[in-house]
């Protein structure tokens, strides 16, 4: 079936970028030097080391390469106006996709195959867009920067420890709150947000067998069945501390946002006045990285 999504040049990050993770993002912009260091000393190592990593056991995307997700990749770019990443398809079982990008370096995406054949191309569509936001917001310091003090929390003893472990909790705040935003890149590349709530909901309780049978509605009921849970003191002392040592939001709760920014005129705003691509739809196949 054909039909016309909507381009968004001259989008900006800020244009989209959900409160939380601006509110996040200039709080860590507070943290003097670290950007820096990371960006300048370790990433040039980390990017050299992950490019000979995946050139030697993945399968780089191109235009005669597995061209059909080359074509979804260009395409949300060009709706989301961002310069084509490189794309690696790589053979594991736990379904997975993950963004490297240090700024004005070679960005990359990789993708596991567990989470290809688990989604249909729209939804994997979603995937790719929900990594490209973190390359449109420029996450990738941060995002390095966090996983570095997951590991440091662990090695620093007394007085340092603490501080890293204050640092790794601001992060993984931060970290959450940008995964919001990403989702939304996703549902700007796809515009249509039950695909996004879809792909959650796979997530969730999906598998290759149980995809074609799962039904968004009574998902997104189960989302605002999870809201409900804050009108009490216990029931969001609980999702606190369920949520505090995550890496990710919670999969309704990320449902849930993205139907209701779904709603909101800031999205509908984004849609408007806008030019029109036109796009022939790829058959969907049957059917995660924790992202």
């Amino acid at each position: 079936m054909d039909f016309f999504k909507q381009t968004l040049t001259g989008l900006k990050a800020d244009h989209f970028r959900h409160p939380l993770d601006l509110e996040a993002t200039n709080a860590l912009k507070q943290l003097p030097g670290l950007d820096l260091v990371v960006r300048n000393l370790l990433g040039p190592v980390g990017e050299q080391f992950f490019y000979l990593e995946n050139i030697a056991s993945s399968v780089l995307v191109g235009e005669q390469q597995l061209p059909h997700l080359y074509h979804l990749l260009v395409e949300a770019c060009q709706i989301l106006d961002l310069e084509v990443p490189q794309l690696y398809v790589r053979q594991h079982p736990v379904p997975n996709a993950y963004t490297f990008a240090m700024r004005g370096r070679q960005p990359f995406i990789v993708m596991h195959t567990s989470l290809i054949d688990l989604l249909t191309d729209q939804e994997v569509q979603a995937v790719i867009a929900h990594e490209l936001g973190h390359l449109k917001c420029d996450h990738g310091v941060y995002l390095t920067l966090a996983n570095l003090l997951v590991l440091a929390a662990g090695q620093l003893p007394s007085l340092g420890g603490m501080l890293a472990q204050s640092l790794q909790a601001q992060l993984l705040e931060w970290v959450r709150c940008a995964e919001f935003t990403c989702d939304r890149s996703a549902l700007l590349a796809v515009q249509d947000p039950k695909v996004v709530i879809s792909l959650l909901m796979k997530l969730s309780g999906g598998s290759p067998s149980l995809a074609p049978k799962l039904n968004v509605d009574a998902f997104l009921a189960q989302a605002r069945a999870y809201d409900e849970v804050d009108k009490s003191e216990l029931g969001l002392l609980l999702k606190q501390a369920q949520t505090a040592g995550l890496t990710h939001p919670v999969p309704v709760l990320r449902a849930r946002e993205i139907d209701r920014w779904a709603s909101e005129k800031s999205y509908e705003t984004l849609l408007q006045n806008r030019n029109f691509v036109y796009n022939t739809k790829s058959d969907d196949k049957g059917g995660w990285r924790n992202w």
